[in-house]
Parts: structure tokens; sequence; C-alpha cells
């Protein structure tokens, strides 16, 4: 070690190879910092990077937290930040197109560059060219740059404001689409069912109760038979949207549809056809309902869709209590007060509904025509 002074030092190891050290106290302890190597870095180089590292120890501060503060990138920040957020989020789906988003509109842009020198100014050029022709991805992407920047400075690795906070103003006020998931009229669904009954294959059992219990997609592909307990299914709350345990009465109508799918897997009521790795059966893709879809050559709705054919049906029909309709569908109605004090599922009142809608909508009880 060649001391050139202010703790500044030429290092030169055994095998001849020469780097510049720091030798300074940080938060009482002595840390030796590296200044670069002296193939690339000149002595005026290594003494002005010295005496910034100082500064930084002398004002209280971590020169090393610093550094690695000007290294980062927001590509590897924003890939923290999806690593972090991804055991948070019961749909791997929406885990693929947080990322996807920003590895398509944001990180060719602005990927490379450190985090702590990224402006408004570069988050307008990222979200401008996009803001009005896909909006609601654009909004989104907006979003998801923000939190990769509340996360870095909570994490001390950039100072200053969120960027994204600058934008309010800077980019046009767009109206809400208003846009839903398309969906089946009420009326049109216990001749759609009839047909979908006739039908082999898991993916058409799996809709036929999707359907008839209002769930999810997700929380039906992914169901199990140890959450099947008589005429009930507890959906446990690492497997619903809101993080919160959610039972279903089963109506006689859908314990028929679990009995003709009994014994095809111990583990999964539907199974994909595909195994994984281990031996044991994979969760049918999303995609299987879009398929059938089109052997069944219909077209015009979404299978997220039929939750919003039951909320029509039980307004215009039904006429069912609209605490009681949402609770069907796992949504929390009120604020968080009126929350803290409604600790009934109303579980009673809701399998009363789910016959009603289940003999509807298999077609075995007339239905009382709406006023309208």
């Amino acid at each position: 070690m060649y001391a050139d002074g202010g703790g500044l030092y030429l290092h030169v190891s055994p095998t001849g190879a020469k780097s510049w050290i720091l030798r300074t106290v940080i938060h009482g302890k002595r840390r030796d910092l590296g200044c670069g190597s002296a193939d690339l870095v000149t002595l005026a180089e290594a003494r002005e990077a010295a005496r910034k590292l100082r500064k930084v120890a002398r004002e209280g501060g971590d020169p090393a937290r610093e550094r690695k503060r000007q290294t980062l990138t927001f590509e590897v920040a924003a890939r923290r930040v999806h690593t972090n957020l991804l055991p948070t989020w019961t749909n791997a789906h929406f885990g693929k197109t947080w990322l996807s988003s920003l590895e398509n509109d944001v990180f060719p842009h602005i990927g490379s560059r450190q985090l702590q020198s990224v402006t408004t100014a570069d988050l307008l050029s990222v979200l401008q060219p996009i803001w009005t022709v896909k909006a609601d991805t654009a909004k989104k992407i907006k979003q998801r740059i923000a939190a990769v920047f509340d996360w870095a400075k909570g994490a001390g690795h950039f100072a200053g404001e969120n960027p994204v906070l600058g934008l309010k103003k800077a980019l046009p006020t767009m109206k809400a689409t208003g846009a839903h998931y398309d969906a089946m009229p009420w009326p049109d669904l216990p001749a759609f069912l009839k047909v979908l009954h006739q039908r082999d294959g898991m993916s058409a059992r799996c809709l036929e109760f999707i359907i008839l219990t209002c769930v999810r997609s997700g929380e039906a592909r992914g169901a199990r038979w140890s959450e099947i307990q008589g005429n009930v299914w507890t959906i446990p709350a690492e497997r619903m949207k809101a993080r919160e345990v959610h039972r279903v009465p089963l109506t006689p109508e859908a314990l028929a549809v679990l009995d003709r799918v009994r014994g095809l897997d111990d583990e999964l009521i539907f199974p994909s056809s595909q195994k994984g790795k281990d031996g044991r059966a994979k969760e049918q893709s999303d995609m299987v309902f879009i398929a059938l879809y089109k052997r069944m050559e219909v077209e015009g709705f979404t299978t997220h869709g039929f939750r919003s054919t039951f909320r029509d049906w039980c307004g215009e029909s039904a006429r069912a209590d609209r605490e009681v309709a949402e609770a069907a569908l796992a949504h929390s109605v009120g604020n968080a007060v009126e929350r803290a004090y409604a600790r009934s599922d109303l579980f009673d009142r809701r399998r009363e509904l789910m016959v009603q809608w289940s003999t509807y909508a298999k077609g075995t009880k007339k239905e009382v025509a709406s006023d309208n």
C-alpha cells in the first residue's frame, strides 16, 4: 500500500495488479473503498473520486451506498421491484404483463440509464408517444414506473422527489373509456349452458363450474379437492384477489359438475392434460377457454364476463339485495368503517341466491320476466 495522502493509497497486489484504495472511517468503522484500476483511472481522477467519497462520509452518509445508488440502472431497479411484488399477486399472468409492459415500452429508452439520472422529462418522452394511442396501457406503465421510484427512494437508491409526480400537468387528461369485459346477456345463458353441458372435456367442465359458482377463472382452474367440504367450497386467502378467505355455497348443479370430474386427479379438480416436471398434474391455462369458444363457434363475450352476466341477472331479474350479490362475487361493499362492522359473509343468503341462479342458468325453473 503506497500512501498518496488523505487516505488514498495505491495498492499493488502480489500479482503486480495496481488499484486505487480509499481508506476512511464510516460510522465509526474503518472501511476500504476501491476507486478503480490504476491502469484505467489516473491519479488525478482517483484523488477526485476519493474527495467525493470523503465528503459523503463527513456528512454522515455511506459512500459505499452512495456509489451503488449512482450505478443502479432503471431496469435493474424495476426487476427488483417486480421480484418483490410477485408473491403479492394471485394472478401469474398479471406478473408477466407487469414486467413485459416495461420491457416493451420503457427499457429500450431508459433501461440502461442510471436511476439517479432519470428525470421527469425522460419519462415524458417515454409516455407521450403512447399516452393517447394505448391509453390504458400507458396509465398502467406510469403507475409501474412510479412504483419503481417509490421503492428506490425508500431503499436509499434515489434522492429527491419521484419524477412521475411532475407528469400530472405534462400529459393530457384522458377520459375513462368505461371499458368492461364483454358479457353474455343473461337471457341467453340457459341456452348456452345447455350446449356447454353436452360437451366433453375438462375446459367445458371448468367453465360450467365457473358460471354456476360465479368465481374468477383462476380460482376455479386452481381449485383443489381438499377445499371441498360437503356442499361448501372454501377458497384460501392466498388464491383470492382480495387475499381473504371466500366460502362458496355449492348448489346441486355445481356438485353435479364435480361428480363428472371426480377421480381424474387426487389434487386438482380440473387438471390440465399436461404434467409438470415432478409428474403432478398442472393447472389449466386461461387460454383453454378461448380455444373452447372457437370450437363452439361462439364469440362476443369473455370468461370473466360471466360474473357481469350474473350481476345483471341479480339486478334486473332476481332483484337481489346489492350486498348479497356483491358478496357472492367476493366484492367488498362500503367504506372501511362499514366493512369493519360488517363481519358476516352473508353465507345463508348467498346460498339462496346461488340456488336461484343455478336453477335459472340450467333452465330448470322458469324465470320471471323483468318489468322492462
